[in-house]
């Protein structure tokens, strides 16, 4: 009855919750304003004292400027203390001034780190900044050390102890807060550009600050790790110590610095932690400064040389890590190591030259001679010359310079591969070998360095002679199976060794190969070609090649690099005995078998060291391949199918035009099929004969020696030899380069039918038109004699110029005399006004040589390449060298084998192997024609003085000789009476005034019945002299 409503009591307990919230928030209120009001309070107060501090600062300065009172030490310390309680950056000039007066009376050892922090890490240093720079480096320097202080000297003596506690606690101090990141900053800044902008004074100080840490910690780890990230990778500081403050140099030689380097990097965690810190780039710089500290510590190096070797490839090793060798989005380009998937610091490039300086110490004479003074120190065993054996003129001179020298280096085995001083050369080869495959950008240069020294690559021979119980390829075989630490290192040997051995013998010369015989002699390379052969062959025919991947890859490819380079200059200059590069455990018909089953180690094989198979074979694996593309493109006639045929009608009179008017715009598989040609005179009157191939090679024959005639300006002569190459001065043709790309493919059209043509080529051009000057290996200065041997001898007169190449007057020019006007060819730009120096004149023969056999030729050269590889495929030619492509357009250089030619000779007329007629011609051949007369009678016959590559089994149409009664022009053929005369002997009226003639296009040889052989031979030997052939049946 009364009791409250419930409604009632909800609102009555809203109202209290409500009511308390409110009393809450206002107290929260009024603690706000009040620390508010104390933040406010306590701001104006530090803003009053801040004021207050630097008006007595500045008055205390002016008062001592103005002279009303004197400064003293404690006053001094007194007014600093306070400004560095509220030091602020707009406080710079008033601590620059207590700066200045701490230096006047003797430092106090309160010091405010973050103060120097601020100022150092400014990018900008301007005079007025150095200058103060140089002030607060002089107050950590003397805070640092107690030698320069006053209070010491004397009686202070005894405090030493105690303040150079205090002056570690600073170092301590100092270190704690960044120090040596800010020295970094600092030396970067003042050192990372192509002029340094700090001063002697400034490195001095800078260096001392931040050894002054590692010597006070004892050199402990945590400290010269420090020192080593900081300092020592900034880009070339020891070499910019070296030059403004050598005294610097006896401080690191007094405390072992890199002695204490070595040993700390030595261990494998700590060294990958540096490099892990300072990525790529950084300890690249950190690399040349620790060589070029080895450099100048050759005592050092030579006792810690085994850790040295260890440390730098362990730091290229990671470097290496993060080489590319393609351009991609997660690359960036680096000057010395080329493309690079770490991020790189762009603003060192301008310090790399000095860097790149650095890095070339450890190629140079000085450290390549410590570090392989093992090597270096064997004597080779001299020996007494003994009478040179038979040989030709060519390695009398050869011999006679050389064979007092020493003895022939060839394997004898006798030393364990498992010794500490086999390991110790294993270890620098794979340093350097490692270095080439990271510096990629400097690689020629780390060859020049490591080919300098004459006696290094003889001896490393000499040393790899002696490894193993044999010595010699059986050891590296093995190493190839194993995947050992070991093996992989005397693999890397191997590898360096063929490496610079390319590089050395693709610079030098001729004469410095064959004659003067530099580094290596001529016995020697013959037995290094031999190794290098057998081992490239077994890599491929055992199957190792197949799976190779990285380190062997690399190790095939430079192995077969230098093996090729001594098989492409034994081709262009022999001295290797007869098949010397054959495989005589190969057979042919294995791999031809294996070809055709699509064997990889055949195609390997073919592709790598076609030289290993026969010549013979190589032609007859070529002629297939062209046999089984004309079938199929269909151009063989079968029982179902005939070929489509190409007619041309020529006029004899204008043979070159015509044949260039129907041929040139013909698709390249109508060039490649049949072609039937019909000749015409002037007057549109066929001419008789019947084209079965024959007419069309008397085609092919005549137009190629039109067009490569001298007289027609589209080729000329070499100097001396007489060989082809095209003329500079064909552009006088209208359409010379469509001309060239004409006759490329008449030439291709030869070489692709078989028909041998008396076209003897410049060596030089037949390397252009085999792609061989794309080759890395390709020397112009090597080919130049196969354009003008006299001027090869006066561009490597040049060469060993002993004096100032300068006093000769020229220029990176070439003047040349063009139809009567002087022309001036600039070898670069502005050539014409660069002198030749000592400095520049390797670069000149180079130039000019490359001048003179390709830019000059370039567009020539290129048309005609186009079109011979329009009808030959430049695969099919990869298994020829240049010579041996001359013997597949030209025939064999051999001898004629008259017993080939006579078993493969067709008769007709009446003749028959047993005529008498034939009996003389073969005897007279053979025993009354010297060699150069049968060759004239090949040529008389066949047009070409040069016999088939493959023999007369395979000269097209066959070697036939027919029996005629009268004279060309009344020649109706064979009757069934011809025929039986001269099988008989029948004469139907003396022959004695009639002349032996031949048509060339049939490779047939008509001879009257003489009655007398020598008259036969008399006949035989004045018609070949004059030429009195080529007339058409």
């Amino acid at each position: 009855m009364f009791g409250v409503p419930q409604s009632s009591k909800s609102d009555f307990l809203d109202k209290a919750r409500q009511a308390r919230e409110e009393r809450k928030g206002q107290k929260e209120k009024e603690r706000a304003a009040i620390h508010i009001q104390a933040l406010v309070r306590r701001f104006l107060c530090r803003c009053r004292l801040q004021k207050q501090i630097r008006k007595e600062v500045d008055d205390y300065f002016q008062a001592s400027e103005t002279g009303t009172s004197k400064r003293n030490a404690l006053s001094l310390f007194k007014i600093a203390r306070k400004l560095l309680f509220i030091y602020r950056t707009e406080d710079k000039m008033r601590f620059e001034k207590i700066c200045l007066s701490v230096l006047t009376f003797f430092p106090v050892y309160v010091l405010n780190i973050p103060i120097c922090k601020l100022w150092l890490s400014d990018p900008l240093i301007s005079s007025r900044k150095r200058l103060f720079l140089t002030l607060y480096l002089t107050m950590l320097v003397t805070f640092t050390d107690t030698s320069t202080w006053r209070m010491v000297r004397g009686k202070g003596e005894a405090l030493r102890p105690a303040l150079m506690k205090i002056c570690e606690n600073i170092m301590g101090h100092l270190n704690q807060k960044g120090f040596y990141s800010i020295l970094q900053i600092l030396l970067t800044n003042g050192l990372a550009r192509s002029r340094p902008s700090l001063s002697k004074g400034t490195l001095t100080a800078i260096f001392t600050l931040s050894l002054r840490p590692v010597v006070a910690a004892h050199f402990s780890d945590n400290l010269i790790r420090s020192f080593l990230i900081h300092i020592m990778s900034v880009p070339a500081v020891v070499s910019h110590l070296n030059v403004l403050t050598p005294e610097v140099k006896v401080l690191c030689s007094a405390h072992d610095l890199l002695r204490k380097f070595i040993l700390f990097l030595s261990w494998e965690e700590q060294c990958s932690d540096i490099c892990v810190c300072l990525e790529g780039s950084h300890t690249l710089c950190l690399l040349g400064n620790l060589i070029h500290l080895g450099y100048l510590n050759e005592k050092v190096l030579e006792e810690e040389a085994s850790h040295f070797v260890k440390d730098l490839t362990d730091m290229l090793s990671y470097c290496q890590r993060y080489v590319s060798q393609k351009k991609s989005n997660l690359t960036h380009w680096h000057p010395v190591l080329g493309w690079f998937s770490q991020t790189v610091d762009y603003g060192l490039n301008e310090s790399m030259p000095l860097v790149t300086k650095q890095l070339q110490y450890l190629w140079g004479v000085s450290v390549i001679r410590t570090l392989f003074s093992d090597v270096l120190s064997k004597k080779l065993e001299s020996q007494e010359p003994t009478p040179p054996p038979p040989q030709p003129n060519l390695f009398k001179r050869a011999f006679q310079k050389s064979a007092s020298v020493r003895n022939i280096l060839k394997p004898v085995g006798g030393k364990r591969v498992d010794s500490a001083e086999v390991q110790k050369v294993c270890s620098i080869c794979v340093l350097y070998q490692t270095a080439l495959s990271t510096l990629t950008q400097i690689r020629l240069q780390i060859l020049t360095g490591l080919t300098h020294l004459d006696d290094l690559l003889p001896k490393l021979w000499a040393f790899i002679c002696e490894l193993g119980p044999q010595g010699g390829l059986k050891l590296f075989m093995e190493c190839l199976n194993n995947d050992t630490e070991e093996s992989k290192q005397l693999l890397s040997m191997l590898m360096l060794f063929c490496d610079c051995s390319r590089h050395l013998i693709t610079i030098l010369d001729d004469i410095e190969v064959y004659e003067e015989q530099t580094s290596f002699k001529i016995e020697e390379l013959i037995t290094i070609s031999s190794f290098l052969n057998t081992f490239v062959y077994k890599m491929i025919w055992d199957g190792i090649l197949e799976n190779a991947k990285g380190e062997k890859l690399e190790l095939f490819h430079s192995v077969h690099g230098w093996l090729m380079v001594l098989y492409e200059r034994d081709c262009r200059r022999r001295f290797t005995p007869d098949d010397h590069w054959l495989r005589k455990d190969l057979k042919p018909s294995l791999l031809f078998q294996e070809l055709e089953k699509g064997k990889k180690r055949a195609q390997l094989l073919l592709q790598y060291i076609p030289h290993v198979i026969p010549h013979k074979n190589r032609v007859l694996l070529f002629r297939n391949i062209v046999t089984k593309e004309k079938e199929s493109l269909g151009l063989i006639e079968t029982s179902s199918a005939s070929p489509h045929v190409t007619h041309i009608t020529i006029r004899r009179s204008r043979m070159l035009e015509d044949g260039y008017d129907q041929l040139r715009r013909l698709p390249v598989n109508s060039i490649k099929g049949v072609i039937r040609v019909k000749f015409v005179n002037d007057l549109g009157v066929d001419e008789a004969g019947i084209d079965q191939d024959g007419v069309f090679k008397e085609f092919l024959e005549e137009i190629i020696k039109k067009v490569f005639n001298p007289a027609l300006n589209l080729f000329k002569t070499t100097s001396g030899n007489e060989r082809l190459y095209p003329s500079p001065t064909s552009y006088i043709h209208e359409n010379h380069l469509q001309l060239f790309e004409f006759v490329g493919k008449m030439l291709g059209k030869a070489v692709y039918e078989g028909i041998v043509v008396d076209v003897p080529f410049a060596s030089f051009f037949l390397s252009q038109v085999l792609g061989h000057h794309h080759s890395t290996f390709y020397s112009s200065i090597d080919e130049l004699p196969s354009l003008d041997s006299e001027f090869y001898k006066n561009l490597t007169s040049i060469k060993r110029y002993d004096g100032d190449v300068g006093d000769l007057g020229l220029t990176l020019s070439y003047d040349e005399d063009v139809m009567g006007q002087l022309v001036c060819h600039e070898l670069i730009p502005g050539g014409k006004t660069m002198p030749v120096t000592n400095e520049n004149k390797i670069s000149y023969i180079h130039l000019m040589a490359h001048f003179r056999m390709h830019t000059q030729i370039k567009e020539q050269t290129a048309a005609f390449i186009r079109g011979f590889r329009s009808i030959i495929n430049p695969e099919w030619l990869h298994m020829f060298s240049t010579p041996e492509v001359q013997r597949l357009v030209s025939g064999d250089n051999a001898e004629i084998d008259l017993d080939d030619l006579k078993k493969h000779t067709v008769y007709y007329g009446g003749f028959h192997s047993s005529h008498r007629v034939i009996i003389w011609l073969w005897d007279i051949l053979s025993s009354d024609f010297n060699a150069e007369e049968r060759a004239m009678f090949l040529k008389f016959v066949t047009s070409c003085s040069r016999p088939p590559l493959l023999g007369f089994a395979y000269l097209k149409p066959p070697f036939s000789i027919r029996c005629v009664e009268v004279s060309d022009d009344q020649d109706t053929g064979d009757t069934l009476g011809s025929v039986l005369r001269g099988f008989f002997t029948i004469r139907k009226k003396e022959p004695g005034g009639r002349l032996p003639t031949s048509s060339t296009c049939f490779n047939l040889l008509k001879l009257p019945n003489y009655s007398k052989k020598s008259i036969l031979r008399d006949k035989l030997r004045y018609a070949i002299s004059m030429n009195t052939g080529f007339e058409l049946s």
